[in-house]
């Protein structure tokens, strides 16, 4: 694997916090987001960099491998046993030989990398090493996520079915294990997480399990009330308006919202709010009409 440097990625200095490293990741994912750069394919390969080095710094876990092991980060747990393992033999070849023999460690980590040997010498067992993680993005519709259903992918020439689950979020990463790189001298390999770009296609806005939409309301329904039909995301729903609703109140339609990840058939709540529109183009008599009903106003 290439060596890449993460920190350069997120321009952020090597000793700097986690709190530098979101900011940064964050700065920058706005930046290069699909959404914000349609069509452009500079701006997607940066947009899965940035994903790439947040992953690796943004875990301080990860982020304390990579600093040890730089591009062979994701071994650093094998590396560790083979040090221990190199270790012993050496504590016991000085015990009873007086003398490590012919191999340092150092010439025992290029033999893990560099492809001479992979032995472990304290039982003559060939070290496994399990493979690389992938990452890939899906980019999905607001509507294609409201119902569970499957996709074919093609990762690295194979396809593979996987199952969306009604609710996933916009920059959601969900696993699938043991779909990633083969594994060395016979170790697992190593997964495939997938995160999910999703372009909000409709006239709802979505928060979470929660939807939100904004409807003109006609003047006499808003003054005397009345029963109106409003758009759902999955149809229409009647609803009653009160007499006397004011501009830019909000009502709550129950379970009407988006499904909810993973906890089959509960929906989030649907809000409503109001926009009482203004008549206009109106004709002699409604004008008379209105300069009536002001007038009785005024007499209250």
């Amino acid at each position: 694997m290439e060596y890449i440097d993460y920190y350069n990625t997120l321009g952020v200095k090597k000793g700097a916090s986690q709190s530098d490293i979101k900011k940064a990741y964050r700065k920058l994912a706005r930046k290069y987001h699909p959404d914000v750069n349609p069509n452009d394919s500079e701006a997607e390969r940066k947009f899965k960099q940035i994903n790439e080095a947040n992953e690796v710094l943004g875990n301080a876990e990860n982020r304390k491998k990579y600093d040890e092991y730089g591009k062979d980060w994701q071994h650093a747990d094998e590396i560790e046993k083979a040090r221990k393992a190199q270790q012993q033999q050496r504590d016991y070849q000085t015990q009873y030989s007086g003398g490590f023999g012919e191999q340092d460690f150092s010439d025992f980590f290029e033999s893990m990398f560099g492809g001479r040997s992979t032995t472990d010498f304290s039982g003559g067992r060939q070290i496994k090493f399990r493979g690389q993680d992938f990452n890939a993005e899906l980019k999905l519709k607001l509507n294609d996520v409201y119902n569970t259903h499957k996709r074919t992918l093609t990762v690295n020439g194979k396809n593979i079915r996987i199952t969306i689950p009604a609710g996933i979020e916009n920059g959601q990463t969900i696993k699938i294990k043991g779909h990633g790189g083969l594994g060395r001298n016979g170790g697992p390999k190593g997964d495939l997480y997938i995160t999910f770009s999703i372009e909000n296609n409709t006239a709802f806005k979505r928060n979470g399990d929660n939807l939100y939409a904004t409807i003109d309301l006609d003047l006499y329904t808003a003054i005397l009330g009345g029963e109106i039909m409003v758009n759902t995301f999955d149809g229409k729903a009647k609803l009653k308006v009160k007499p006397e609703t004011q501009n830019g109140t909000k009502v709550k339609l129950k379970s009407k919202g988006f499904p909810i990840y993973k906890r089959e058939g509960q929906f989030g709540d649907l809000f409503i709010t109001y926009k009482v529109k203004t008549p206009t183009n109106l004709s002699a008599k409604e004008k008379e009409l209105y300069k009536e009903l002001a007038s009785l106003k005024a007499t209250k």
